[in-house]
């Protein structure tokens, strides 16, 4: 089903069916599964059951299909797509030119199942690991065990028996195109569900703690400690998903506004009646970026969807507060690794 809606702010969207994202306006964060992500422009985002989407400011507006039909999953190929390894799923839409032929062609289909065969493409076109399809698969065999195997501690060994393959070719292949281990892996995924447990249910922390397969709740209260940097029952008091904490959407709204012509903390602190230090501060620990990054990303946000038009780059550069259109390039290029022309060639014309 395809929907188009605007999400409260704070608000937090479960994911009850395999779900597909795409962001066509806002300013501001969003947070999937305790992470929190300012790169979502131009990403179709993907999103598998179980996990959870907040939107952190306001006047978002969001197009969403949910795939009811779970045949669809039956095909390897599909799962690239949801079951996350690392961060966000997502591919990149403007360099997709079928998926926006197919998104601008049926807005509001019901019969959306195709744009998953077309995503899919385009992932293994992104090839993010830099695999073969075979590794692909094996890659995945694994990710499918741990998602149904975390609370019971496996061994490598034995995850790769249940696959078919040998240990160490699975462990090396991990190491080598992931980056991590089985082993980190597995843990990153007990971690992430235990998280869960605690944040939105009502269970004691030693119910948890048995249910994750700890036979001493003590250990899973140091284990959680050394890995969130808080215990349990303290991480869980922490949240208060309830409060409307108002201060990240005032400071998005301020820099949706002023971002163009002011890129001084102090300006931002002293519209938010803070100290620089408290700034930083509050900032640091609700997003884990600087002030600085935030307003870069903006501006770099920005100027992407500028380049989208034909605005000339020239006038792109003076709109967005730089007094030379070189010194727009060089700070484009710095942080998207392309100049403005090549970001409006290589990627927009594909």
């Amino acid at each position: 089903m395809v929907s188009k809606f605007e999400p409260e702010w704070n608000e937090i969207y479960f994911i009850e069916k395999y779900t597909m994202y795409q962001i066509l306006k806002g300013n501001g964060g969003i947070e999937v599964d305790f992470k929190r992500y300012h790169d979502w422009v131009d990403k179709l985002i993907f999103l598998e059951k179980g996990q959870y989407i907040k939107f952190l400011s306001e006047h978002f507006e969001v197009r969403k299909i949910e795939f009811e039909d779970e045949r669809i999953f039956r095909n390897k190929d599909v799962r690239v797509l949801f079951k996350h390894l690392l961060a966000l799923g997502y591919i990149n839409f403007s360099e997709c030119r079928n998926c926006q032929e197919y998104l601008s062609q049926s807005v509001f289909s019901k019969q959306a199942s195709d744009i998953i065969d077309i995503s899919s493409e385009q992932w293994y076109w992104q090839n993010p690991f830099h695999a073969n399809q075979e590794e692909y698969h094996i890659i995945f065999d694994v990710k499918d065990v741990i998602d149904e195997e975390y609370k019971n501690h496996l061994s490598n060994e034995r995850i790769s028996r249940m696959i078919g393959i040998r240990e160490y070719n699975a462990q090396a292949l991990y190491k080598d195109k992931i980056g991590i281990s089985i082993k980190s892996m597995m843990g990153r995924k007990r971690f992430l569900e235990s998280k869960k447990e605690i944040a939105f249910s009502d269970k004691s922390i030693k119910e948890i703690a048995y249910e994750f397969g700890y036979k001493d709740p003590a250990y899973f209260n140091r284990v959680f400690s050394k890995l969130e940097g808080k215990a349990p029952n303290i991480f869980r008091e922490s949240l208060e998903y309830n409060k409307r904490d108002t201060f990240l959407p005032e400071l998005y709204d301020l820099l949706d506004n002023h971002h163009k012509e002011q890129r001084s903390v102090d300006f931002y602190a002293q519209k938010m009646n803070l100290s620089i230090k408290t700034l930083s501060r509050k900032v640091k620990d609700q997003l884990n970026l600087t002030i600085g990054q935030l307003i870069r990303q903006e501006l770099i946000t920005t100027a992407k969807l500028l380049l989208a038009t034909d605005m000339p780059i020239k006038e792109i550069a003076f709109d967005l507060g730089f007094e030379e259109a070189n010194h727009f390039s060089s700070f484009f290029r710095r942080y998207t690794t392309y100049t403005p022309q090549g970001y409006r060639q290589s990627v927009l014309s594909k």
